[in-house]
């Protein structure tokens, strides 16, 4: 009963219990056996971005996890069968890099343990992080479906994987081959193309000068007389033409030189032979339509084995390839002895000197570039030649593209659709082998016998070519993300036809950043389009990014990490939620201030205590008599009851259309403007007089009806914001006389808008009337008036008289809501205040014997003076001519904004002395 709500909210005395309740009665299962698809039915589905079990969730996980509890939230309390699928992922690069941390601390390596302890090592640190994880989202309030928790390596979803590469391998879709993949010295395994992330660099393009065969000195007189400014006579006679590069070490491994085929400059040179500084090696100068003329030079060095461009160029031209690094980024024995064993950053600089050494360094220039770092560990990327698995794009692409295109799948917010598109359009092939030992093991085998491969789901017991017995598995893994674009069905049984599968296949929405539009979301599309036909949900939801106040991403490596458990240990979970779907404006990133979680967090915790407060208030003086439905007493409500009734029915037409569009934050602008504004603020104020015992028993039925009515329906718009603490006062509501009670506010219905409570008159009566107690506020406020000293109010205009009457009909309450002792329809006289309303009533408030008027006079008149001092200072320095010549622009606008300033307020405080003047 109301009495046992405690005077504060305690969210610790709450969410535990409540949660546990929550998910005891089943509240978050919805069994296969409720959806039937044949009969149209469309149940609404979520499956969750799995967090990896590197470590515990963040901020990030916070926002994105709370935006896809209250979609859920709200489609359960429409009525439609609604799945929120959890779980986790493995991640292959990032839980194997923390785990070789780990033993790095300990004096070890992975070798030192070998393959399978290492796994098994690993499997135990995930089991303790998933559990974590999944107690963090619970303790944020996600309603998932518990028992439908799934791992990226779980045997079901393991075998999904293997289903899945052998019939991308059968349809000739997947392929083994040598070719040019972005290499992470440091994780030593290949990446995506979109796992190798661009970081713009300052950095420097270098001019090397390769020397020409001497048979090649009449070709090299013609292209300088062409006007190839890159050609050029050294001191010693010789001819060179000059190369631009970024990474001169990689010259070690160059195989040819490069122009373009329709270069007339270097038309003379092609088929030349260069000598290769350093190495005592020639090569050949090769036409090629890839190299860009405009470029530095014109003329590129070919490194087949360590640049894509290059491997392509090799590819058409026949140049050598030659891998002269190590995995980890050092030179190798196929670089002259003087190089061998450096790393790459310190063969550049003995690269460049021992140019400089001989006469053939051409200078250098800054050069701001792009360089691709991993996405993991941030080491800059190495282009490398590398035998790899690999998956042919472009035919999976088409209709996810087309899927994009004809609205089937839809992006909020709408401009990450052309960027979907654009990658689509553009799409390469995707290298899906890591150099791993954490992760699904490529299925496929290798005979010793006849060197073939036997792809399998299950492990082969001879050679698909041969029949020999003598196989090994390729010993890499598969990148992450093969397993993770099969979530949205692999987590419902498939490859087998289930009763899931059949039931919740597809889903609706997906909740994501943009950060994994490719990696993730674009690659889901296209899987689904290819295993089951069709496109795994309609909805792409980008959120922002959590940043601090400096607009840094959140992270613990720049200590600005905020936990999502500590501001629930100190705030709740309702705070945490609120005050970032509050945040949460479509396309537009948040921002907090991890140093101040207290300023960060307000707006949530005191949005959360306010519900508690007014709905205290409330319960307290409902009483406990039994309630009526507010229907029963339509005939003795008054106008504030069917103003409240009609802002109810507004708010929830708002707040639903809003949920449909994923405009989240006006969701929350308009569930807390209702609650707190028209129903704490203005409503529970109004109707205290009339919820006391010995008031009229007809108005007194009128009024509760009303705000059982009201508090319902507010309770209930605002649950998938702030479940905990409107669950709590929701349970202890009277419910009106014969209408059925569900048994939790999580299952409630969703309140649709009630035509018939609509009332434009009186929200136009009643909002002019607010409008008149807020304009009173603000003069008693602005003229020092005493707090506890009722004002007479005069109003003149053609609604003043209906204004009159209607807050005479709204009796005693309005009046000391505003401190107004008396209204009255008449012109101002005398000494007072004033001001003008929306609809054009004139507002007077007489001060004569309210204030000390010659103090005020005083005071005015002595604050006008020093503005106007302040505006003669500053204008005078506006017409010293050599000031407005000489000072910065920003500085003289500054002064003109200041010089305005001054004149407007002294402008507003003569009206107010005039105001003040008797007359």
């Amino acid at each position: 009963m109301s009495e046992e709500l405690p005077k504060r909210l305690d969210p610790k005395a709450i969410e535990g219990p409540l949660y546990a309740a929550w998910e005891a009665a089943g509240y978050f299962h919805v069994p296969a056996s409720a959806v039937d698809r044949s009969a149209g039915e469309s149940p609404y589905v979520i499956v969750i971005p799995p967090p990896n079990v590197t470590a515990v969730l963040h901020m990030g996980h916070g926002l994105n996890n709370t935006i896809q509890d209250v979609l859920i939230r709200w489609q359960r309390m429409t009525g439609r069968p609604t799945l929120w699928v959890p779980g986790t992922d493995h991640a292959g690069i990032a839980t194997q890099n923390v785990v070789e941390r780990q033993l790095k601390s300990e004096g070890l390596t992975r070798d030192d343990l070998g393959r399978e302890a290492f796994v098994e090592r690993v499997w135990t640190f995930v089991r303790d992080t998933e559990q974590r994880i999944l107690g963090q989202l619970r303790a944020i309030g996600s309603s998932c479906d518990w028992t439908r928790t799934r791992f990226t390596l779980d045997e079901g979803l393991s075998r999904a994987v293997r289903t899945v590469f052998v019939e991308l391998f059968e349809r000739g879709l997947i392929y083994r081959g040598e070719y040019i993949i972005n290499w992470c010295p440091r994780c030593l395994t290949a990446l995506s193309n979109e796992e190798a992330e661009g970081e713009e660099v300052e950095g420097a393009l270098y001019h090397l000068r390769y020397p020409l065969a001497a048979e090649a000195a009449e070709s090299a007189r013609l292209a300088a007389e062409a006007g190839a400014a890159a050609i050029v006579r050294l001191d010693d006679g010789r001819w060179a033409l000059t190369v631009s590069t970024t990474r001169p070490e990689t010259m070690l491994g160059d195989t040819a030189v490069a122009v373009h085929s329709g270069d007339e400059r270097y038309r003379a040179l092609v088929g030349a032979q260069v000598e290769l500084p350093l190495t005592g090696r020639t090569i050949p100068i090769v036409a090629d339509s890839a190299v860009d003329p405009e470029f530095g030079t014109g003329m590129v060095k070919v490194t087949p084995a360590h640049d894509l461009s290059d491997f392509e160029i090799a590819q058409r031209t026949g140049a050598e390839l030659l891998n002269v690094m190590t995995p980890d980024a050092h030179l190798n024995e196929l670089v002259p002895a003087a190089f061998q064993g450096l790393d790459r950053f310190e063969a550049r600089t003995a690269v460049i000197e021992a140019f400089k050494a001989q006469g053939l360094f051409a200078g250098s220039e800054v050069h701001r570039h792009s360089v691709p770092h991993c996405y993991r560990c941030h080491t800059v990327v190495e282009p490398r030649l590398s035998e790899q698995w690999f998956v042919r794009m472009k035919p999976l692409a088409e209709p996810a593209l087309q899927a994009s295109r004809d609205g089937t799948v839809t992006f909020t917010p709408e401009h990450w659709q052309r960027v979907y598109e654009h990658w689509m359009e553009n799409i390469r092939d995707w290298c899906i082998s890591r150099q791993l030992w954490w992760g699904h093991r490529i299925p496929a085998w290798y005979c010793d016998d006849c060197d073939g491969t036997t792809v399998s789901v299950e492990t082969p017991d001879a050679c698909r070519h041969c029949g020999g017995a003598r196989l090994s598995q390729d010993a890499d893994v598969l990148d992450t993300w093969f397993s993770s674009w099969l979530w949205p069905f692999s987590t419902l049984g498939w490859p087998d036809d289930t009763e899931d599968l059949r039931a919740f296949y597809p889903g609706s929405t997906l909740v994501t950043g943009p950060d994994i539009l490719f990696f993730w979301v674009a690659r889901m599309i296209m899987a689904g389009y290819a295993f089951l036909g069709e496109t795994p949900f309609r909805s792409v939801y980008l959120n922002g990014i959590v940043r601090d106040r400096q607009g840094r991403k959140l992270s613990k490596s720049l200590g600005n990490g905020i936990d999502p458990l500590e501001v629930v240990d100190l705030f709740g979970a309702d705070a945490l939620r609120f005050t970032l779907i509050n945040s949460a404006a479509v396309g537009t990133d948040i921002y907090l201030d991890h140093e101040d979680l207290e300023a960060s967090f307000a707006p949530g915790r005191n949005f959360a205590n306010k519900v508690w407060n007014a709905g205290r208030f409330a319960l307290m003086n409902l009483g406990e008599d039994p309630v009526r439905p507010v229907e029963d007493v339509a005939a003795d409500l008054e106008g504030a009851d069917r103003w409240i009734l009609s802002r109810l029915q507004g708010a929830a037409a708002g707040i639903t259309r809003e949920m449909e569009r994923y405009r989240l934050k006006e969701v929350a602008d308009q569930a807390y403007h209702f609650f707190w504004g028209d129903l704490a603020d203005w409503y529970l104020e109004l109707v205290k007089p009339r919820l006391r015992a010995d008031a009229d028993p007809a108005n007194r039925e009128a009024a509760r009806a009303t705000l059982v009515h009201v508090l319902d329906g507010a309770l209930r718009l605002l649950h998938p914001l702030v479940p905990f603490v409107t669950e709590a006062l929701w349970a202890r509501l009277p419910r009106p006389q014969g209408r059925p009670t569900p048994p939790a506010l999580i299952v409630a219905p969703w309140p649709a808008p009630e035509e018939a409570w609509a009332d434009e008159d009186a929200e136009q009566r009643f909002g002019e009337l607010q409008e008149l107690v807020v304009t009173v506020r603000s003069l008693r406020k602005e003229y020092g008036v005493p707090e506890g000293q009722p004002v007479p109010v005069r109003v003149a205009g053609e609604r003043a008289a209906a204004m009159v009457d209607g807050a005479h009909r709204e009796g005693a309450a309005l009046a000391r809501l505003g401190g107004i002792a008396e209204l009255s329809e008449a012109p101002g006289a005398g000494v007072g205040a004033s001001a003008v309303l929306h609809n054009g009533v004139e507002v007077f408030v007489p001060l004569e014997g309210l204030i000390d008027l010659d103090r005020e006079r005083e005071r005015l008149q002595a604050e006008i003076e020093r503005l106007r001092a302040q505006h003669r200072q500053t204008a005078a320095k506006l017409d010293n001519a050599s000031f407005v010549e000489r000072a910065p622009a920003e500085v003289v606008a500054r002064e003109r904004e200041k010089a305005a300033r001054f004149h407007d307020q002294a402008e507003t405080l003569e009206l107010k002395l005039r105001a003040l003047t008797t007359s």
